[in-house]
């Protein structure tokens, strides 16, 4: 046995609202959630925890927070979807939140006429669900996976405070983002976005296997994704990158029905072209939000077509 860690209080890195911010406590969490319970073992430091590594014990974890933090009854993925990192995502939102406050007059703007796009919903649903219940925000969340989409509607009708609030719409084109999503004279306060990582197949497998090894201090050869993904989840051609900056270019033509755009960007190197391209299409405003779990940073770029005039007409024609 190891001598036992010092854990600290609260995970500063996070959000200041963020629920996550202390650690999981795992007693209260079987407790709403028994089938969290087979999953806990005392670790190697003698706390309580889940094997991370396990897909099934994280997948149980999510389904434990979702229920005691967002009175989520049902929620459910199918085998080898993305099991999100639940902390993280309620990050994005929290900050996303914060940066809308500075359009209305530094208050968090709540409620159903809050209306947000979620490009790549996923099958999991993740964050019209925290949104909802942390704002009561109302959301469309777009995909090109016909089963992400059918997993993401039973979560909505499976939880009666979801429906009429989250609408789920198919992207049949792969190679546009707003085009066939966004109807005429519909207008979002802000589109959020967590962008396929990857370039391919390949490049994902390698990354996988590098962080396992650095996690297991051996040598690993099959690469278990302790959070799943299917292809189109975790990688695209070109990668994030390609992805972002095709967003942004193709944002520009649906200035007028959003007032704020936003995406993830995991690697640094790609904000130099991300910012090019900001650069290239006239973006009013951008804004760059530095986010840490862990040992993982990584920043949301949000970027308008508004003057400041412009942002508080279209706030008062809702």
């Amino acid at each position: 046995m190891q001598k036992k860690r010092e854990h600290p209080k609260e995970k500063i890195k996070l959000h200041p609202r963020n629920k996550h911010r202390e650690r999981y406590d795992f007693k209260l969490l079987c407790r709403n959630n028994p089938e969290l319970a087979p999953f806990v073992k005392l670790n190697e430091y003698q706390d309580e925890s889940i094997d991370f590594f396990n897909p099934d014990a994280v997948k149980m974890l999510n389904t434990a927070l979702l229920r005691h933090y967002y009175n989520i009854d049902y929620w459910n993925i199918p085998e080898n979807y993305l099991v999100p990192p639940i902390p993280g995502r309620a990050d994005y939102i929290h900050y996303i939140a914060d940066l809308l406050a500075t359009c209305f007059n530094g208050e968090i703007p709540t409620g159903n006429n809050i209306k947000c796009l979620d490009i790549g919903v996923g099958a999991n649903c993740v964050y019209p669900i925290i949104g909802n219940a942390e704002y009561g925000w109302s959301f469309v969340g777009t995909d090109i996976d016909v089963k992400a989409l059918d997993s993401a509607n039973k979560i909505v009708e499976a939880n009666p405070q979801l429906k009429k609030k989250i609408e789920l719409r198919l992207q049949q084109n792969p190679n546009q983002i707003f085009s066939g999503i966004i109807q005429s004279n519909e207008r979002f306060v802000i589109c959020i976005c967590n962008p396929p990582f990857h370039s391919s197949a390949a490049e994902a497998n390698k990354v996988t296997l590098r962080k396992l090894k650095n996690l297991k201090q051996k040598k690993v050869t099959k690469a278990t994704l302790n959070f799943g993904g299917q292809n189109k989840e975790l990688w695209c051609e070109g990668g994030e990158e390609r992805f972002v900056t095709d967003m942004i270019i193709q944002s520009e033509k649906f200035a007028k029905s959003c007032l704020w755009f936003s995406s993830l960007i995991s690697k640094q190197s790609n904000l130099k072209s991300v910012y090019k391209v900001l650069k290239d299409v006239g973006a009013e405003y951008i804004e760059t939000i530095s986010m840490g779990q862990g040992n993982k940073i990584s920043r949301i770029v949000a970027w308008t077509f508004h003057s400041k005039p412009q942002q508080r007409e279209w706030i008062a024609k809702k």
